[in-house]
């Protein structure tokens, strides 16, 4: 069994394994009633392909809903960047090795998993059964466990916080326009734009695209300028069509992504779509009418949704990421100590930043 030398120095403070059950690591959490803050939990141990990752930054997504419905848990986040400390077996990672954790859960012998689009698994496996405990699957977290094959390599140079935008910083939407070939010829609209929505912004600008951005709120539509938008349209507007219409010279936008899940906004894409245009559903949502015949066949559109990207894109990613190291810095627009959730999370729920980045060993 190979330990990190973290776990090496607390195991011998006692000199027996059995110590480890009073070694404790914080974790995030939600007390309810706009309650946040850090809570002991007991450090997680490696079993079989399942490892042991010390998280050195963790990307905060939409958790922040949870905390203005006055959630409760410890069990929070799905993005983290970090360092494997501890494995149980030779196998793909080494300890020292640094990390992007993937999201989710998968199998890893399905068809999906076996062409590397693991988040599109429907099998997963029961990582409890392996442990032989509850799994430390919250990634707001000092410390969880990952299966070894769903963590990618952080090239050398790249650092930890940037490293953490390959998931659903600049995942997403990097995994739609991949599925439609976005290219410096394209007009590509990106709806809402929240940290998955600015993300897009800048995927779409590193390929060149005229980008258009539909946002309301102002401190993220002036954001989306700096970080490549060409034009941003507030959706609240109700001639917004006509604008789109007018800035596309009637023709109508070649590729859109919607990173809002708004309903309002899944029309606006089909409507905004030039004939034999493409639109990739990334945020998720409630329903829309959409009609067969007025909205794809004639038209001839094609609609696709996309959760991830497949992990075989990874390297051409975190090739994007060393690329545009200026513009995440600017996205990026605060960074907080873990113990200081509270204060992030209700920044979140302002709408005034960027991505948020939590640090948890501050």
């Amino acid at each position: 069994m190979t330990f990190s030398l973290h776990h090496k120095l607390r195991q011998s403070i006692s000199g027996c394994g059995e110590f480890w059950s009073y070694i404790f690591m914080q974790v995030a959490a939600m007390f309810g009633e706009g309650k946040g803050g850090v809570v002991d939990k007991p450090d997680p141990r490696a079993a079989g392909d399942v490892v042991v990752v010390k998280i050195h930054a963790v990307p905060m997504c939409t958790e922040y809903k949870g905390f203005m419905n006055e959630g409760t848990g410890d069990n929070f986040g799905h993005e983290a960047a970090g360092e494997v400390v501890e494995v149980a077996q030779p196998g793909r990672v080494k300890v020292g090795d640094r990390v992007v954790v993937q999201p989710q859960n998968s199998c890893g012998k399905c068809q999906m998993c076996a062409i590397g689009e693991h988040i599109h698994c429907q099998s997963g496996r029961n990582i409890r059964e392996i442990l032989g405990t509850e799994p430390a699957s919250a990634t707001y977290a000092q410390y969880m466990h990952k299966m070894e094959d769903l963590l990618s390599p952080i090239p050398e140079g790249v650092s930890y916080t940037h490293a953490g935008m390959a998931c659903c910083g600049l995942g997403p939407t990097f995994g739609a326009m991949e599925q439609m070939q976005v290219n410096s010829l394209d007009t590509v609209m990106v709806t809402g734009l929240g940290p998955v929505g600015l993300g897009g912004i800048i995927n779409a600008h590193y390929r060149g695209a005229r980008v258009i951005g539909i946002e309301s709120h102002p401190y993220r539509a002036e954001l989306a300028k700096k970080l490549g938008a060409d034009i941003v349209f507030n959706p609240q507007d109700e001639d917004i069509l006509d604008q789109i219409h007018d800035f596309t010279d009637g023709i109508g936008v070649d590729k859109a992504v919607d990173c809002s899940g708004a309903s309002a906004a899944h029309r606006l894409m089909v409507d905004a779509a030039r004939r034999k245009g493409q639109v990739t559903f990334v945020g998720e949502g409630g329903d829309f009418p959409l009609g067969a015949s007025r909205d794809m066949i004639r038209k001839g559109l094609v609609l696709r949704g996309n959760w991830h990207y497949n992990l075989g894109v990874y390297p051409k990613l975190m090739r994007v990421i060393q690329d545009v190291s200026d513009q995440i810095d600017t996205f990026i627009t605060h960074t907080f100590p873990m113990r200081d959730v509270q204060n992030a999370w209700e920044l979140q729920m302002t709408g005034e930043c960027g991505k948020v980045v939590l640090d948890p060993w501050g």
